[in-house]
């Protein structure tokens, strides 16, 4: 096996590992607030700790990552990962339930950026499209993760057994998938005084706070909607996200094909577009079954955005992609943060339905900003082909004629 083969699947196992700890601790959520007795606010209280910390980390890895590089942090990252989720579940107290979950966001936002390089760095090596894949084994390993958590719900296995088991799993596996990771060499570039990321950085990572607010919008108010708007069962509530799920776990296996197929520009107004039309589905649908496929629809659309964004970072500031990389994440999954607050705002002032169809305008925003993407799926100008120990894949002569 090469090393460009062997990194590429280091990368995939490392998102899916990263993937199945935010998946069981969502999924035991509602344990973990049983143990301390915590309400709907201090629950709150805790994922804006996690969330806050990991958007503030990846904002800082831009000027952190020059000296170790992406391949230390990122090994570094994902071990803290697996403590750090054991410690959210040994925290006897809400105050140091809160420093825990803090430590978990520090974590989560080293590893999800630098996994992102990481995976960037492959892809350019390969000269190829890879990024979906690596963003479908994180969906994959999400949805594990909730899977098993829910056995062992089922089987009534305590809260701070259930995480502390997966942390003791988890750390090894991450010790193993830490020496498949490829080091970058540095740039001479990068020796000297830090200069500003292009412009075009930061309206990619525009793009991908649009894509993650439309992402949070799904995951915090579609069981809400068919609850108490359709009025349907919690079991029935309770389906839409796991749906959502598996739609962008189907939707990235097949991304970077159809971007080796019709480049980056098509490929994300197509997206935005569909997702326009998933969120339309939902706020106008008259039953929870056209509500769920309208989820569905959104989930298969808007999964691909965030990938393409961080693979376009990776190619659109020479010598510096690790921190364009990290500078897109932390733009990015602030959308995570502002999404369900903006959508409750309008909700709150109108109705539900109303505060999900602003997703519509927010997705046609995407569609919009895709003329200023660079071209090309996998031609030169978007990925650096370096020598690597494998064949790289040629792209197409359309490939290279839409430039």
């Amino acid at each position: 096996m090469t090393a460009l083969r062997r990194a590429r699947r280091g990368v995939v196992a490392t998102f899916a590992l990263v993937g199945v700890v935010n998946g069981v601790l969502a999924a035991r959520l509602p344990g973990l607030a049983a143990k301390l007795g915590l309400d709907t606010g201090d629950v709150g209280l805790v994922i804006l700790s996690w969330g806050v910390a990991a958007t503030v980390t990846m904002q800082c890895m831009r000027w952190i990552v020059a000296a170790p590089g992406n391949r230390l942090l990122l090994r570094v990252g994902t071990l803290l990962v697996t403590v750090t989720v054991g410690l959210t579940a040994l925290s006897p107290s809400f105050p140091l339930l809160l420093a825990a979950a803090a430590g978990f966001g520090v974590a989560s936002g080293m590893a999800e950026a630098m996994m992102n390089a990481q995976g960037s760095l492959v892809e350019r090596r390969a000269a190829r499209p890879l990024m979906n894949g690596f963003h479908a084994g994180w969906s994959a390993g999400a949805v594990a993760g909730g899977l098993l958590a829910v056995l062992l719900s089922a089987l009534d296995v305590p809260y701070t057994a259930s995480v502390l088991g997966v942390a003791a799993v988890a750390f090894p596996f991450a010790l193993a998938v830490g020496r498949t990771h490829l080091d970058e060499p540095v740039e001479a570039e990068e020796s000297t005084p830090r200069r500003n990321l292009p412009g075009i950085v930061y309206l990619i990572g525009a793009v991908a706070f649009l894509a993650l607010l439309l992402e949070g919008l799904v995951a915090d108010w579609s069981g809400l909607l068919l609850a108490r708007d359709l009025h349907t069962t919690q079991a029935v509530a309770a389906i839409a996200y796991p749906v959502y799920e598996l739609a962008t776990f189907s939707g990235r296996l097949f991304g970077d094909r159809l971007r080796l197929r019709f480049g980056s520009r098509s490929l994300l107004a197509a997206a935005g577009t569909t997702t326009a039309l998933g969120v339309l589905l939902v706020v106008s649908a008259p039953s929870a079954v056209r509500a769920i496929a309208g989820f569905a629809l959104t989930g298969l659309a808007v999964c691909i955005v965030v990938p393409l964004c961080i693979s376009l970072a990776g190619a659109v500031a020479p010598g510096r992609p690790d921190a364009a990389i990290a500078q897109v994440s932390a733009i990015g999954y602030a959308g995570l943060l502002v999404g369900p607050v903006l959508i409750g705002f309008v909700a709150e002032a109108t109705s539900l339905r109303t505060g999900i169809a602003t997703g519509i305008a927010v997705a046609l925003l995407i569609t919009a900003a895709s003329r200023r993407m660079p071209h090309g799926p996998a031609a030169a100008s978007e990925f650096t082909t370096q020598p690597s120990e494998g064949p790289a894949e040629v792209p197409s002569r359309r490939d290279t004629a839409a430039l």
